[in-house]
């Protein structure tokens, strides 16, 4: 898709941790193992273009512990939500209940946002978050996208997109703009069209 510019990049963690040196099993429980995912991710990622989305994928974790979900998810987004770095955006699949209170307090924490699949197509906002942003994201996810004239009147004509909230979205990586079409795209709609 040419509105699309962005290389589609699937991760499966537990796939990442069996070919670690520190871990031989599904778990993620110490920071060494967490910051030998991260690097792999990293590694991966470096061979994509100007812009990515990264499904991360939590599925085949067994266990999370704070530290990991830092090392893996708080310093990944650390590390591209700088405006002058690689335009990367992630979801992070398979964040159920036994991961979800480690990866919402590291990203609240931190300051950090993140769009994450918490059960088979149901997407989340995690993190550091207003109420205004819950609502606008949830509007962008029943749309699916935002066309460029929407975006501008959105704070008269639909309420729940304002459009300061939505830019704000955007600039946190929670929402895509596409360069081409200036179309502003929720994350789950494009995982499920790139992966």
């Amino acid at each position: 898709m040419s509105d699309l510019p962005l290389d589609p990049i699937a991760i499966d963690v537990g796939r990442v941790l069996q070919h670690t040196e520190t871990s031989l099993c599904a778990n993620l429980v110490t920071r060494p193992t967490g910051r030998a995912v991260r690097v792999a991710i990293e590694t991966r990622l470096r061979t994509a273009g100007a812009s990515s989305l990264s499904l991360i994928d939590f599925s085949e974790v067994r266990i999370l512990d704070f530290s990991c979900a830092d090392e893996v998810v708080a310093k990944l987004l650390q590390r591209y939500v700088d405006p002058t770095g690689p335009e990367a955006f992630f979801v992070f699949r398979g964040i159920h209940e036994p991961h979800r209170d480690q990866v919402e307090y590291v990203l609240r924490r931190q300051g950090l946002l993140a769009v994450a699949e918490t059960a088979p197509s149901r997407f989340e906002l995690l993190g550091d978050r207003t109420g205004p942003e819950e609502r606008v994201w949830g509007g962008l996810e029943r749309l699916g996208l935002v066309p460029p004239p929407l975006v501008r009147e959105a704070a008269g004509s639909v309420p729940q997109l304002d459009s300061q909230v939505l830019e704000a979205l955007v600039r946190r990586r929670v929402a895509f703009r596409s360069p081409v079409s200036g179309r502003i795209h929720a994350l789950s709609q494009l995982v499920r069209h790139l992966l």
